[in-house]
Order: C-alpha cells, then structure tokens, then sequence
C-alpha cells in the first residue's frame, strides 16, 4: 500500500494501486496538456515570427522590385526618346537621300538624253552623207547599165549572150571595187557570178548570186535551181537577169523568193541589194555596240567609283542643306530684330508727332506722311498705341 501525506491533518493515509496509478495517469494527462497547450502557443509565436519575417522579406524585395521596375521604366523611357530621336533622323537622311537620288536621276536622264540627240543629229547626217553617196553611185550605176544594154544590144545574137557576162562581170568590178567577183566556171553549178560584198572599211557583208539568162522565153524552173545553188553557197540574195521575166514584173521583183530584173535596172537593183546588205551588218555590228555600252554603263553604275561620287554628291548636298537652314535661321533672327526696331521707330515717331500736337496744337506744321493714320492692305488701321 502507498501512502501519501494528507495536506489537511498532515497524517499519511494510504491509498490504493489503482488510485495511484489514476492520479499518475491524470497527472501526465494534465502535463500532456499543458505541454501541448505550450507546444501549440510556441508553434504559434513561432509561425508568428516566422510570417511576419516573411513578410518583411516580402514588402523588402517588393520594394526593391519596385525599385528596379521604376529604374527600368526610366531606362525604356529614355531608349524610346533616344530611338525616336534616331527615327526622326534616319528618316530626313532618307529624305535627302531620295531627293538627292531623284536630282542625280533627272541629271543623268538630261544628260543621256542629250547624249542620244547628239548621237541621233550625228547618225541622221552620216546616213544623209551616205545615201548622197549612194544615191551618186545609183546614178552613175544606172547610166553604166544604160550603156552597156545599149552595147549589148549591138551586134548579132550569138556575140551578145557570150559578151554579157564578161561585161556585166567587168561593170561588177568597176562599180564595186571593195566586192570580190567571182565568175563561176562553164558546167559548174552555181549560178553564173558571185558577189562578195566587203564594206570600205573592210568587213565582211554577205553574198549575191547572179545568173545571166539570154533567151526568147521564161522557164521556172529556173527559180528552183538558182535557190538549190543558193542553199549550196550560202548566199543572202540570188538574181536572175533576163530580157523574158514573168507577168507583171517591168523592171525588177521579188518573186518566189528571188530576185528577177531585167537588164536595164540590174546595176540599180544590185546597188540596192549591196546597200541593204552593208546596212545590216552595221546594225548589228552597231547592236553589239550597244550591247556593250549598255554593260559598261551597268558596270560603271553598280561599282564603287560611281557609289562614291553619288556620295560625295549627298555629302555635298546635305551640307549645302545645312549652311541654309543655318542662313534661313540667321535672316529670320535678323528680320525679325528689324521689323521690331523699325516697329519701335515707327511707333515713337507717332507718339512724338502726337505729343507735339498735343502741345502745340494746329500751329503744328504738318508733316507727310503723319498727318493720317496710314493705310495697311485690306482696309486695315495702323495700331499705334
């Protein structure tokens, strides 16, 4: 039995297992409690401390963050007037780089188009010089044919169909000295003469492939045969000349892709076909020409030579620009100061005229120009007080 101390009599009394072990039991209840009540009121303290720390922490890096943000609206504020200041510049050096473009364009259009006027008044008169001089050598082709149809038709028959071609060949030679005649041999096919066409300057031109016909009728099959023997040379032009031509031809026509005349206007028609010829090797020779210019002019205006002087152009330009803004403010500054000192003069003027009045009244000698108010345009009154 266990015993414990009576705190009324202050006697032991005994008490039993069971009510000891009850009274342990609600003792460590009771401190089971108690130390839970003080675990949960320190948890509390320090969930207090630990959230009020954190929110600290909190309201300290909120403020820094707000800080920073500030710190970088300033900064984006100031790129935004820096790059809007940057825009507004890049956009006027455009603008004077277009209106310098456009200035330098219209130069060289001027300048190109009187490049192609004085080119065009020079190829007007070399071809006006050259159809004088073609014109002469038709003449005097013509009056050549008119004198040896007049030979040929002398004699008999058999003299004439063998002297023509020698002498058409020799009228070949003299007309056209810069030509290579080539008399095509007895049996041989290929017409009956070939002529080489060679220009004064040296350069090859094309060929012409006569035959000489001396008969009482036309025959066509003719023109099939002088155009195998055309193919075969590789001639331009093929003629066949003959007193008997086909209906509707008078002097001389392209028919079924020959050439047909009759004696009295082969000179002229071979000028013709010579000049032809010579015309349209220089057109090409002149389009190759062209050719190459047209590079030349592409490679000088894509290469770096003529980016640099467009350059020292706009460079020019801009500062021309600049010493006239400059001016324009200065006069304006200038203009300004003297309308306003012309204005005071203007003004103290009127305002001494009317003081004198004032005091001296009519006897005041009046004076032109101040004796009114003066007029202004539109019906408008001088302000001078």
């Amino acid at each position: 039995m266990n015993t414990v101390v009576c705190p009324n009599c202050g006697k032991d009394v005994e008490i039993s297992l069971a009510l000891t072990k009850q009274i342990e039991q609600d003792v460590i209840l009771r401190q089971k409690e108690r130390f839970a009540k003080e675990l949960e009121t320190v948890k509390k303290e320090a969930l207090e401390k630990s959230a009020k720390k954190l929110q600290e922490q909190f309201s300290l890096q909120l403020k820094n963050a707000q800080e920073d943000a500030k710190e970088k609206d300033e900064r984006i504020n100031d790129l935004i007037e820096q790059i809007t200041e940057l825009t507004k510049s890049v956009r006027q050096s455009k603008r004077e780089r277009d209106e310098a473009k456009l200035e330098m364009e219209k130069k060289l259009s001027e300048e190109e188009e009187k490049i192609r006027a004085d080119a065009a008044k020079k190829a007007e008169e070399a071809q006006a010089l050259k159809l004088a001089e073609k014109e002469k050598q038709l003449q005097d082709a013509l009056k050549a044919n008119e004198d040896l149809h007049r030979k040929l038709t002398q004699g008999s028959q058999q003299l004439q169909g063998e002297a023509f071609e020698l002498a058409f060949e020799t009228i070949l030679q003299k007309e056209f000295s810069n030509d290579k005649i080539v008399p095509v041999g007895k049996g041989v096919k290929g017409g009956d003469i070939i002529q080489e066409v060679w220009d004064r300057n040296g350069n090859y031109c094309g060929k012409i492939l006569w035959e000489l016909k001396n008969t009482k009728a036309w025959n066509e099959q003719w023109i099939n045969k002088l155009k195998i023997d055309q193919r075969a040379i590789t001639a331009e032009y093929a003629v066949i000349i003959s007193e008997v031509v086909p209906q509707g031809i008078d002097s001389a026509k392209f028919y079924k892709q020959i050439w047909v005349t009759k004696q009295n206007f082969m000179i002229a028609l071979a000028c013709s076909l010579r000049l032809n010829l010579i015309q349209v090797t220089m057109a090409k020779r002149a389009a190759e020409g062209k050719k190459e210019k047209m590079e030349i002019l592409y490679s000088y205006l894509s290469g770096t030579e003529f980016k640099h002087r467009v350059e020292a152009i706009v460079d020019a330009f801009s500062n021309m620009q600049q010493e006239i803004e400059k001016e324009k403010r200065y006069f304006t500054n200038k203009w300004a100061r003297d309308e306003k000192n012309i204005r005071q003069v203007i003004d103290n003027t009127y305002g001494m005229h009317g003081d004198l009045k004032g005091i001296i009244g009519s006897g005041l000698a009046q004076i032109k120009g101040l004796e009114s108010e003066p007029s202004l345009p539109d019906g408008q009154k001088a302000d001078i007080s």
